[in-house]
């Protein structure tokens, strides 16, 4: 017998009172007792998002909420800039290609975040840029931005800042109003808490301008028609009910425990992870800009990075993510997101130290897990 552990940053694991909540019989979705519900996920997702614009709602990937904003806020031939830090940075530029707008790519190395500074001196270049779009968590390096750094920039200048919070939103401390973040977009599949499936995108009134002026074709993911069906607490389309209700449960949960204290969560399980790998002598891979969402770790001297994702699934049931890209088989990420604790944090060092000793790599086994319990017993 073996149970399986999801440690991945995305799909990350259900809580069970979520589970039973979608087991429920289905019920139809333009009736008073669904626009209920509606009405408390959009509220919720506001104190999530911490926002009090509307949060729109689509029945698809984290992918998709990023290919409505590009649709909606812009038209072909417009310039943009894409801050590219990671393999979903680059995600940002392959969707405006695909709309025919002009983006002006910042790379920055895998693993580093962007210095605020060179965005600045960015816009000054181009002065027409209609949009800015980076990547709160870049999930494929662990590597988080300086969001409100960047959003004092683009908040004095014609730009909307629209951020990729698709693995950041609930881990990653993020303030949309207060900081003066026009576009967010995230997914259900991650901090939320939900299976794959729910996309999200938060527009400020600065945004909405840059809506009505787009002539990017548009059906589905057309925002002025979303927004007409939330303003009478529906929906254009049929949603997808079963997840929604999940998801009520899930915001439930997160409002109960406070989006502070789960920032603070996920904050003390990243260092605990950190501390552990460190301990054990393996080196991190974004150590100057850690995510509270994902420790991507670099694979010892000799040893593929993929023999020790499949040791870990196949000997212990623990499911954790390789590299993406260029990074496949040189790094493993061990996820701290969503309904992840303490005891899972544990619980993945210790089978990650069983594992590299059985791959001949030379640690002093307990010393990843002692640096890990020093840093959860912190108050």
């Amino acid at each position: 017998m073996k149970k399986l552990y999801l440690m991945t940053p995305g799909p990350t694991p259900v809580p069970e009172a979520v589970m039973l909540e979608m087991a429920k019989p289905i019920i139809h979705h333009r009736t008073a007792q669904f626009q209920e519900i509606i009405k408390q996920v959009e509220e919720d997702l506001k104190y999530v998002f911490q926002t009090k614009n509307d949060v729109l709602i689509f029945a698809s990937s984290g992918t998709g909420a990023m290919e409505a904003a590009v649709c909606n806020l812009l038209s072909a031939q417009d310039t943009v800039i894409v801050v590219r830090t990671g393999k979903f940075g680059e995600r940002w530029t392959e969707i405006c290609k695909a709309y025919g707008v002009k983006s002006v790519d910042i790379d920055i190395e895998w693993g580093y975040a962007a210095d605020p500074k060179i965005i600045e001196d960015a816009l000054k270049k181009e002065p027409n840029a209609k949009a800015v779009f980076v990547t709160l968590c870049e999930t494929s390096t662990g590597a988080e931005i300086n969001t409100k750094a960047i959003a004092d920039i683009t908040s004095k200048t014609k730009a909307v800042l629209v951020v990729d919070a698709i693995s950041g939103l609930g881990a990653c401390q993020l303030k949309t109003d207060e900081w003066g973040v026009d576009v967010v977009v995230s997914g259900s599949q991650k901090g939320l808490m939900i299976p794959p499936g729910l996309g999200f995108v938060s527009v400020s009134p600065k945004a909405w301008e840059l809506v009505k002026q787009s002539k990017s074709p548009k059906y589905y993911f057309d925002f002025v028609a979303s927004k007409k069906a939330l303003d009478k607490t529906d929906t254009p389309y049929t949603p997808a009910i079963t997840l929604i209700i999940g998801l009520a449960k899930a915001l439930k949960m997160i409002k109960e425990e406070t989006i502070e204290a789960v920032w603070s969560r996920h904050a003390k399980m990243a260092q605990a992870t950190r501390a552990a790998v460190v301990a054990m002598g393996l080196e991190l891979f974004a150590p100057t800009a850690p995510s509270a969402a994902v420790t991507p770790v670099k694979a010892p001297a000799g040893i593929d990075g993929e023999q020790i994702v499949k040791l870990l699934k196949s000997k212990y049931g623990i499911w954790v993510a390789g590299g993406q890209a260029q990074l496949k088989g040189k790094v493993f990420r061990i996820a701290h997101l969503g309904y992840m604790t303490a005891t899972d944090i544990l619980m993945t060092i210790s089978a990650l130290e069983m594992v590299l000793v059985e791959l001949g790599v030379k640690i002093k086994q307990g010393a990843g897990i002692a640096a890990a319990q020093q840093e959860l017993a912190k108050k």
